[in-house]
């Protein structure tokens, strides 16, 4: 008997294990190469979310206050304008379509308000284009035009202490 328990636990786990883009990350600005957001990226009922912990140049205070009142499908109630930057979803909706890449989602971003559809790729380190461990997070208008920005490994304390108190 204790060994079929030890068997469905470790099974369990392999069924159950957190994808690889799920985690803390730092968002890195594509142009400048500064670190600019701390995230937490994870899934709940077969979706993925981006909620954003901490920016480096504003304190965790400031509102959203270039966001619309509402967006089509954004996952928290209340009018997205009167939200703090810190501390909400501003991705969600991805899809898994394999582990590591996620598609189908939305992204807003809430220094202009605007929303854009949402794709994340974990990219292995490989000695080459990858030097570490990094997520491709890459936001589209359509017809594959958009941008991707490579955001760096972290943990919780370090994406959630950045910028100013």
């Amino acid at each position: 008997m204790v060994i079929l328990a030890l068997i469905f636990s470790v099974a369990a786990g392999f069924c159950f294990a957190q994808d690889p883009v799920e985690g803390y990350w730092l968002s890195v600005d594509e142009k400048s190469g500064k670190i600019t957001a701390g995230w937490h990226i994870y899934a709940e009922g077969g979706k993925l979310f981006g909620k954003l912990l901490s920016t480096s140049d504003h304190p965790k205070s400031v509102l959203a206050d270039k966001c619309k009142d509402s967006y089509a499908g954004f996952p928290v109630a209340g009018k997205v304008n009167q939200m703090t930057v810190a501390g909400t979803p501003w991705i969600f909706g991805l899809s898994m379509d394999k582990p590591g890449e996620w598609s189908g989602g939305h992204v807003v971003n809430p220094e202009d308000g605007g929303m854009y559809k949402c794709k994340m790729f974990y990219r292995k380190a490989d000695g080459k284009k990858f030097k570490t461990d990094v997520l491709e997070m890459r936001g589209e208008i359509g017809l594959g035009i958009g941008r991707s920005q490579f955001w760096q490994k972290s943990d919780q304390q370090t994406a959630s202490s950045l910028g100013p108190r």
